[in-house]
Order: C-alpha cells, then structure tokens, then sequence
C-alpha cells in the first residue's frame, strides 16, 4: 500500500469511499461531509494555500484518505484534519495514523499551532485513533464547517 497527494484522477474514487461509508455505518448525510458541496472535487479544493489531502492506494485502487486545511472562518493558527475516511478492507492496519501523522506533520510546516476535528458520537473507533494520537475533546465546535450533524469536537496542540 502507498500514501501519496491526492491527483485529479483520484476525485471519483475517493468521494466514492467516502459516499460508501456513510452507506455502510447508514450516518446521517446532511450536515456531514457526505453532503459537502467539494466531495467530487477534492483535488482541486486541496490545491489551496497550506492545504493537502493524502490517499492510501492498495493495487491501484484508492481505498482512503485524509486531508488537513486552514480551519473554514476559524484563526489563522487552526487547521482541521478533513475527511479521514477508510474503506472497511484496510481498518486497523495502522494507515489512518500513519496518514494523520503526515497531516500533521504538514500543518506544522505550515505554521498551524492547533489541529481542530470534528466526527459523530458513534465512530467511536475513529475517536480512540484520535485520542490516541493526542486528540482531547473540546465543548463545542470551532470555525463554521457546516457540519451540524457532528457532535464531538477534538483538539491537538501542534
């Protein structure tokens, strides 16, 4: 398996992962990413300033992602870690923290001094990942992502 940028190519496979898991945990689609007006077009939308969104592809097949950008009407010092999403066949193969880890990484070369998430009460595996990275529960949302539908919101210090 590889993790690399995002290429246009990439667009439909990923929005495809993302659509599917939603599908498969049957999440709620309004006021997620899965209604986001960007999902078909991640690569263009990562192309922006202290932004990147990074692909794991097994065989030629893009199965996940993860992206990190400057967080939507927040400080300029925030960034949010974006659509973190697996396909079921390469969980718990340690990809996620290995991408997060490269998001990370990223954000600080770009100056970002705190990692904001956002994710629903039950992706609970996600919030665990996240805990374990160094994430901790704030008590409310920050910027404005319009993702209403979240109820759980993380920080790190970067």
């Amino acid at each position: 398996m590889l993790i690399r940028e995002i290429q246009q190519k990439d667009n439909e496979s990923i929005a495809k992962v993302i659509r599917d898991i939603f599908h498969e945990l049957d999440a709620p689609k309004v006021g997620t990413a899965y209604a986001d007006p960007i999902l078909d077009t991640l690569y263009e939308v990562y192309q922006a300033p202290r932004s990147v969104y990074y692909v794991v592809e097994n065989g030629g097949k893009v199965v996940g992602g993860c992206g990190v950008a400057p967080l939507e009407n927040g400080d300029a010092s925030v960034c949010e870690l974006q659509k973190m999403y697996f396909a079921p066949e390469i969980r718990g193969t340690g990809y996620a923290e290995k991408i997060i880890e490269m998001c990370l990484e990223f954000a600080k070369t770009e100056g970002f001094e705190i990692c904001y998430l956002e994710t629903l009460s039950f992706m609970t595996a996600a919030q665990k990942l996240y805990k374990r990275i160094g994430f901790e529960n704030i008590d409310g949302p920050m910027g404005n992502t319009g993702h209403n539908s979240c109820e759980v919101w993380m920080t790190k210090k970067l």
